[in-house]
């Protein structure tokens, strides 16, 4: 991941915090979405709703196909609006970004407290996953 990549990640937290910060916790996750769309037209990031990703078996595109609720700049990132996140969520934002290519990933949820945010890295040589931190973020970031 680069520097600028890390930075997209960041700017998508960023509008994402101001839009928890106008609306407050816990609405519907499709109140967040809108508005997250608003927000991020109003800083001029071009960010894709519902974006549709293509799965494909031994190189056959398959007619099933996962919808991320947004994609910016590489990153897949979902909402929840949920009390607490579970892994159930976790592993949708993981199964799009293994099955999609893309080896970034953001999932918030403006149900708790505070809006909570999970950046995820994709390792595909290793099939693994990285939840970034504040602590190991600078371990990923190639040049």
């Amino acid at each position: 991941m680069t520097r600028q990549e890390y930075r997209d990640m960041y700017d998508a937290v960023g509008a994402a915090m101001e839009v928890y910060n106008t609306l407050g916790r816990s609405l519907d996750e499709h109140i967040y979405q809108e508005a997250y769309a608003i927000e991020a037209k109003l800083r001029g990031m071009d960010v894709e709703r519902e974006k549709k990703l293509n799965l494909s078996y031994k190189g056959v595109e398959l007619n099933k196909a996962f919808f991320a609720d947004f994609y910016y700049k590489g990153v897949i990132i979902e909402f929840k609006s949920v009390e607490e996140l579970t892994s159930t969520h976790r592993a949708q934002l993981l199964n799009y970004m293994r099955v999609s290519d893309k080896h970034r990933g953001i999932l918030f949820n403006f149900g708790e407290t505070n809006l909570h945010s999970e950046r995820y890295l994709y390792l595909p040589d290793k099939d693994s996953f990285v939840l970034l931190t504040q602590e190991n973020y600078r371990l990923y970031i190639t040049d």
